[in-house]
C-alpha cells in the first residue's frame, strides 16, 4: 500500500478483483476481473461455469481429470474465465467497456487478451502470471500494457 493508509487507485481496485474472485467456482484457480473507467467499476467477472451449467466445485474438473497443464487447451473447460465473463456481463447490460482498464488477479490468458484488443481495453493490471507467452506477444503488439502491481 501507498505512503498513506488509503489505497492507491490501482490498489484499490486490484483489492475489489481479489474480492470479487472468491465467487469463482474453478477448482484450480480463483480469478477476479474488474473492468473500470474513469475510476468507476463498470463490470466485474469471475472464472466459473455459464449459469445454470453445473460448477467443477460440485462436479468435478475435466482439466485435471484429462491432466491438461495451466496454460494450455483452454477449451477443455467447463468454465468462462474471469475477463470473459466481465466482458460479457458489460455487453448483456449494453455497458460499452471502449477505453476502460483491467485489473485482474492473473494475467489474461491469450484468448482473453484477444478479446480484450478487440474491446478496445487501452491497459491491463494484474497480480500473478500465467503461462501463455502468446498473451504477452499479443498484447505488446496491440500497444496495450500489462503492468503488474501487489
Amino acid at each position: 500500500m501507498s505512503g498513506s493508509s488509503r489505497p492507491s487507485w490501482e490498489e484499490y481496485f486490484m483489492s475489489i478483483a481479489e474480492l470479487v474472485a472468491q465467487r469463482s467456482t474453478c477448482i484450480r484457480r480463483h480469478v477476479g476481473a474488474v473492468l473500470v473507467r474513469d475510476k468507476r467499476i463498470i463490470s466485474t467477472g469471475y472464472n466459473g461455469a455459464p449459469s445454470g451449467i453445473q460448477h467443477c466445485i460440485d462436479i468435478g474438473c475435466l482439466r485435471e481429470e484429462q491432466g491438461v497443464p495451466s496454460g494450455e487447451r483452454h477449451e477443455l473447460c467447463r468454465g468462462s474465465h474471469a475477463e470473459q465473463n466481465a466482458l460479457i456481463q458489460a455487453a448483456l447490460y449494453g455497458v460499452s467497456v471502449k477505453s476502460a482498464s483491467l485489473y485482474c488477479t492473473n494475467m489474461p490468458c491469450s484468448i482473453c487478451s484477444k478479446m480484450l484488443i478487440n474491446a478496445r481495453i487501452v491497459e491491463v493490471f494484474y497480480k500473478e502470471g500465467y503461462a501463455d507467452s502468446l498473451s504477452n506477444m499479443l498484447m505488446d503488439e496491440a500497444g496495450i500494457p500489462f503492468i503488474q502491481i501487489g
